[in-house]
């Protein structure tokens, strides 16, 4: 089905939303101000969206106040939360390819990643936790003999959803499945370079019986329409996917508010340990290579540092560089691409600036290097990958979000390790190894919330993910992910 769609033919007639979802209807915006949707794959403009503002927001938020107030879905029976939020995720399927295109529009990932990964995951998500509904208890604490004391879980109240432009459909439904399902309304912002289907969400919502005001949609600028939700004083809870920079300012909106709760899923610089004892350097290589050029590099959890021995750092090298072929830029709207485009002319820049700062500090690139298709317009890398790197390094230290490998050398378990965690981040690791023992010393080692043994990247809708130190706290996906937006409730009986 996929190939047999002329993708270029369906971008060229699309409907593109381009304003706020607000009380279960597109609304004009009160400023009338815009900023312009550029698709990434040859720089033409697609439309002007809507640019929300503090007064939009407001509106949103007392919309979403009025639903959960008025019980309308904050009281609603978990077997009719369960069914609406089923059909909302059947929705997502039953659109699927208007999803995908308009995802890869905005963000110019390839179609086939779109079609086959980001909408079915987010519509798996949604039908995850509508499962989940009505298997998360409450309990019965043991007190004493003439009293009856329950624990129980409620809706925080009005959730505000800022997701990213990596992924934004699945980051959405990260937020939204969670924060739904235990009775919240959301309002959810999305990134101003991909508002597209977060606004088509909305609308599929209201489709599948969710009352309206209990799922709002507000896009707008970052340090506008997300400062105004960070410092709304009836906003009780920002759930919030990005850079730990941006992360660093909602934890000051809520100190400067009403000390909303805050779950932050931050930046990463994940390191991809490779032991002397690896008995598979073809499939570490594979697996290196996956988990730094998919997606263009604009992974939150990249594998972006390569630490490993020097006993094997020229013969890996070679074979990631081998793998690396296969993600050569190409049409985001081809179905036969691997990797597409950076997602705005700003971040191939940004990425840019530090292949120069890799080269300038003494690093040199063993493939890639440069900007590439400009015959077309759009905003190309290709697969780089530096040797020569030492951790104290810019291109080793900061979260480059780009298709840049780092390739440190080190000498044994010890050093690996003190080398991997050196760093402000802990989102995610890898170890690669043909030793039982030191897999699990490894996996004990690593300062991060993610940690995979002889793979990289995998996942499940059942295991929690998020990270230690300045990538974040309070966990996506998982059960886990029920505690950020839910209070815990004693109550007392005397008898």
């Amino acid at each position: 089905m996929l190939q047999e769609i002329d993708w270029h033919a369906r971008a060229k007639a699309v409907a593109l939303p381009n304003r706020p979802f607000i009380d279960g209807q597109y609304v004009d915006s009160l400023s009338g101000e815009t900023f312009a949707c550029i698709y990434p794959g040859d720089g033409r403009p697609l439309t002007d969206v809507a640019s929300c503002n503090a007064a939009d927001v407001d509106v949103a938020v007392r919309s979403a106040r009025k639903a959960f107030e008025a019980g309308v879905w904050s009281r609603m029976a978990p077997a009719d939360r369960r069914r609406i939020l089923l059909r909302f995720s059947e929705l997502i399927l039953a659109n699927r390819e208007e999803l995908a295109l308009l995802e890869t529009l905005n963000v110019g990932k390839p179609i086939a990643n779109a079609y086959n990964g980001d909408v079915v995951s987010a519509a798996a998500c949604i039908a995850w936790y509508a499962e989940a509904i009505d298997k998360v208890y409450g309990e019965v604490a043991a007190t004493a003999y003439d009293m009856t004391t329950l624990v129980m879980r409620e809706p925080l109240g009005i959730v505000a959803a800022v997701v990213p432009w990596n992924y934004p459909m699945s980051m959405a439904a990260w937020k939204l499945g969670p924060a739904l399902a235990t009775g919240n309304s959301v309002i959810l912002k999305p990134a101003e370079q991909s508002p597209f289907t977060a606004l088509k969400f909305g609308e599929l919502a209201i489709e599948a019986g969710m009352p309206p005001g209990v799922l709002n949609v507000v896009p707008g600028l970052g340090h506008i329409a997300g400062k105004a939700l960070g410092l709304h004083m009836d906003v009780d809870c920002v759930g919030f996917t990005g850079s730990t920079e941006v992360g660093k300012y909602f934890m000051q909106y809520s100190g400067q508010s009403n000390i909303k709760r805050i779950g932050l899923e931050l930046g990463g610089k994940s390191p991809q340990v490779v032991l002397a004892d690896c008995d598979d350097l073809d499939a570490a290589a594979a697996g290196i290579a996956a988990g730094i050029f998919a997606n263009t590099g604009q992974v939150c959890n990249a594998g972006s540092r390569l630490i490993v021995d020097e006993k094997i750092h020229d013969q890996l090298l070679e074979k990631i560089a081998a793998q690396a072929k296969v993600f050569a830029p190409g049409d985001p709207l081809d179905t036969a691409t691997r990797m597409g485009s950076m997602v705005s002319e700003e971040q191939m820049d940004r990425v840019l600036g530090y292949i120069d700062a890799g080269r300038a500090d003494g690093a040199r690139p063993v493939i890639g290097g440069g900007r590439v298709k400009t015959e077309t317009g759009g905003f190309y890398i290709e697969p780089t990958i530096f040797e020569g790197v030492r951790n104290d390094m810019k291109i080793a230290q900061e979260e480059i979000f780009g298709p840049v490998l780092s390739a440190i050398p080190v000498k044994g378990f010890d050093e690996a390790m003190a080398t991997a965690n050196d760093t402000v981040y802990g989102l995610a690791g890898a170890v690669w190894t043909g030793s039982v023992k030191n897999a699990h010393r490894a996996a004990k080692s690593l300062r991060a919330g993610v940690v995979w043994v002889n793979c990289f990247d995998r996942g499940s809708l059942a295991v929690p993910f998020g990270g230690f130190k300045q990538s974040g706290f309070g966990r996506d996906k998982s059960l886990h992910a029920m505690d950020k937006y839910t209070d815990l409730k004693a109550v007392w009986f005397a008898h």
